[in-house]
């Protein structure tokens, strides 16, 4: 087997002796424990921009087989870190889809993401000395991550990748990561994306945005990680936490309860208010439950995320498009993918809708759709962690027998 630790420990720490957390600026978003820290000596983006002393944060579990081709890439969603077993716990482990006993799992954390990649709240080409990178920090696209973390998988000794599994986010880099070729991609999994950023999803991203540059204490970007303007982050929370869920899943778990009826059981609801809400402010108490989950869902993301952040990952699903620069098409694009792919599609999900699987499973030569049921919309593919784990398990029969 190959020794990963000790390659590990060679590629953290070799870059002028200096810890890697001193590339963090902000005490709050250090990067998780447990997680492990490459540094690019230098990397040139999709937009020319070249960036030196590039940290990226990655997880590992498993052991990389002699032949390093028993690989599988897990690319985390939006909000996601590295830590795949915070997002998708029930899918790690021996004898389920990410079998630790079989593979070797590896999650490399996104260029612009708070969790230890390069982002704005990094230092300025790795040096504290130079500041945090803020307002400053490039542009990055979903192929930029993928070249990058490329680039990582070179350095651990790996030859090929035997899958690529994605939602959402992730989704996209899933598909990305299908234009590296079968030799070294063998197959790949599409979970709740698209093919392209649509129309749709680049109109909610700029309404999130707007709650953040409009918060007095945004700055144009320049703001104190001391004091950063948490209101317009939480307020970008809390739309995009609708788009996340159906409007049945938001109507049957929350109906017209009232807040203070929360203690009064099930019953509650389901009442008809007959008394009008009253006006709510951001210090008054809510009238309804369900303003009560969207405040305390936005609060606690603002203790584990940054504005800035925020708007360069939005700003990155917008750049996704398979066919930039390759065909002319959606289509055309989607036809250069040659590996078994499977594709996962939510019909309650109102964000990368159905259909947009449907287009990926059609234009994919080799493609299977299958449907997640749920009606909780897009996040089912975070929720629905068993009718995932039993899919995959499914498709690695079919596709990696030699490995399972």
């Amino acid at each position: 087997m190959i020794n990963t630790q000790q390659r590990d420990h060679h590629v953290s720490n070799s870059w002028r002796k200096r810890k890697v957390q001193d590339m963090v600026c902000s005490q709050n978003l250090t990067p998780l424990a447990g997680q492990k820290v490459y540094v690019q000596r230098s990397f040139t983006l999709e937009s020319g921009v070249e960036m030196h002393n590039v940290p990226v944060a990655y997880m590992t579990w498993g052991t990389l087989s002699p032949r390093a081709d028993n690989v599988i890439v897990v690319c985390h969603a939006l909000s996601g870190s590295a830590d795949v077993g915070d997002w998708w716990k029930p899918l790690l482990g021996a004898g389920q889809a990410f079998d630790t006993d079989q593979f070797f799992v590896i999650c490399m954390n996104s260029l612009g993401s708070p969790y230890g990649t390069a982002s704005p709240v990094t230092a300025k080409n790795g040096d504290p000395a130079e500041g945090w990178y803020g307002a400053d920090f490039p542009s990055t696209t979903i192929r930029d991550d993928v070249r990058l973390h490329r680039s990582l998988l070179n350095e651990l000794g790996v030859r090929r990748v035997a899958a690529v599994v994605g939602g959402s986010m992730g989704g996209m880099h899933a598909l990305e990561w299908a234009y590296e070729g079968k030799d070294y991609v063998r197959c790949v999994v599409a979970i709740a994306t698209c093919a392209h950023q649509g129309a749709w999803a680049i109109g909610w991203g700029e309404t999130q945005r707007h709650a953040i540059y409009y918060d007095p204490k945004f700055h144009g970007g320049r703001y104190s990680l001391d004091d950063p303007p948490v209101g317009g982050l939480e307020a970008a929370r809390m739309a995009a936490l609708l788009t996340y869920r159906s409007r049945d899943a938001i109507e049957h778990r929350f109906s017209r309860q009232g807040y203070n009826d929360k203690e009064k059981g099930a019953a509650a609801k389901h009442m008809q208010k007959t008394q009008p809400p009253k006006i709510a402010t951001p210090s008054s108490n809510p009238t309804f439950v369900v303003q009560s989950y969207l405040r305390y869902q936005a609060k606690k993301f603002t203790h584990r995320f940054d504005s800035n952040c925020y708007l360069a990952l939005t700003h990155k699903l917008d750049s996704h498009d398979v066919a930039r620069g390759r065909a002319d098409t959606i289509a055309d694009a989607l036809a250069l993918i040659e590996q078994p792919t499977l594709v996962l599609g939510i019909k309650s999900d109102g964000l990368y809708t159905f259909a947009d699987q449907e287009e990926l499973a059609r234009s994919i030569p080799n493609a299977a759709l299958r449907e997640i049921v749920s009606e909780d919309g897009h996040d089912a593919f975070l929720i629905e962690s068993r009718q995932i784990n039993d899919t995959l398990k499914r498709f690695w029969n079919d596709h990696l027998q030699d490995m399972t």
